[in-house]
């Protein structure tokens, strides 16, 4: 396989997870019984420009997406943080009534509504039908089809060029980088800002061990450095960067057009650089050891699930995200170490998770069987669900999370 996106031959692995279902494909009680889809998911690090990636694509984009169960407003720890997002760029970009603000996977219009609210015209790209017939019912003109230059083209010619153009968390999710980043050229005007934020942040992924953020819907591991290469292939020029807590450390970019004026480079720029090539992630020595690590936490993990099944320890999970479905099919955790999962999501509640087959039930589940142990699997929301499942300290019970170290609280 050669690099998505210098086409330079791929021999250097990070890590191979095995075989494993799609990290989306829950499981109703109907088809539980019926044979799963298994893909090899590993990741590879290509030595040329250093883009950390998946080994192969295990299935399409429109297998993946095109019905999806993750609705971002479920979180609101996240809708705050939308919220916030929101209020900057009006303030910081001056957008008014005139001004069309586009989002790229704008999930079920979430974070358009804010927009929407603050007078500018909107228009939301995403290419799950289920999700994107809600956004409409929510008062947020969709767009249900997946984005690439032509859809970017045919835009162009009749809703016309973004002022503001959003693409959060979906630039990972994107198989064809070439196109994708044609695509946003094309749908921004010349004197647009394209923002570009994911979780997939390499940086705070290889510090903390953030393996579970790899999956087969996770196409690429971003650095500032190779993104900038990315980018400035097309004539995009980064011009201010800015780190973020959210998600476990995520990274948002700014960016426009090489030959627009309007916008100075930051120091931010530079300082970010300098930090990712002090860490070493221009050298292919600095990938060697994150196996290693991971086997390890793997190994610690076990030993975490066993010595409480020996203590008779009634352990539970909190959450039912892709993260957590990679992390208990790598680790071969099912029912019989971890009984059930709660989610807050009325879309997942009754569904098995994909491979382990652990049920899904609501929150008050846990009221009934009262557990010892809550492990967050969505560990990047640990402070709202500690503050949501806070009740199970009425019994005695703690809180497990398992990223970076397998910690008890």
């Amino acid at each position: 396989m050669n690099c998505r996106f210098c086409k330079n031959p791929l021999e250097y692995e990070l890590i191979n997870l095995g075989m494993t279902p799609l990290a989306n494909s829950y499981l109703s009680q109907k088809n539980l019984h019926n044979e799963e889809k298994y893909y090899p998911l590993s990741v590879m690090v290509c030595n040329k420009c250093f883009l950390v990636q998946l080994s192969e694509d295990a299935t399409s984009p429109e297998n993946i997406f095109s019905d999806y169960v993750y609705f971002s407003s479920y979180s609101q720890t996240w809708m705050n943080h939308s919220e916030d997002f929101s209020k900057k760029m009006v303030d910081k970009f001056s957008l008014n009534q005139n001004d069309l603000i586009v989002e790229i996977a704008s999930n079920d219009g979430y974070l358009l509504k804010n927009f929407k609210d603050a007078g500018t015209k909107i228009l939301g790209i995403e290419p799950a039908s289920n999700i994107s017939e809600i956004a409409e019912k929510n008062g947020i003109p969709t767009i249900n089809k997946f984005f690439g230059n032509n859809l970017a083209t045919e835009l162009k010619e009749t809703t016309g060029q973004s002022d503001l153009l959003i693409a959060i968390n979906v630039m990972p999710h994107v198989p064809d980088l070439h196109d994708f980043t044609l695509g946003m050229k094309t749908l921004l005007k010349p004197d647009g800002v394209l923002i570009i934020q994911f979780s997939t942040y390499l940086l705070p992924f290889l510090k903390d061990l953030e393996f579970d953020s790899i999956y087969h819907e996770h196409f690429s591991y971003f650095s500032l450095l190779s993104l900038k290469k990315i980018l400035n292939h097309y004539d995009l020029q980064v011009f201010d960067v800015e780190e973020l807590e959210i998600h476990g450390g995520s990274l948002r970019v700014y960016v426009k057009h090489m030959n627009n004026s309007d916008y100075e480079i930051t120091s931010a720029v530079s300082t970010l650089e300098n930090k990712e090539k002090t860490f070493g992630m221009s050298s292919i020595q600095t990938y060697d050891n994150f196996k290693n690590r991971v086997l390890d936490l793997k190994l610690k993990i076990w030993e975490f699930l066993i010595t409480s099944k020996r203590n008779n320890k009634k352990v539970i999970a909190y959450g039912a995200p892709a993260k957590g479905n990679t992390l208990l099919n790598f680790c071969g955790i099912g029912k019989e170490l971890i009984n059930y999962t709660v989610d807050i999501s009325p879309h997942k509640q009754e569904l098995y998770l994909p491979g382990t087959h652990i049920p899904i039930y609501h929150p008050d589940k846990l009221l009934e069987t009262k557990p010892d142990f809550l492990i967050i699997l969505p560990w990047n929301l640990k402070n709202e669900i500690v503050n949501d499942a806070n009740f199970i300290r009425n019994w005695g019970g703690k809180f497990v999370t398992f990223i970076p170290e397998v910690s008890i609280f």
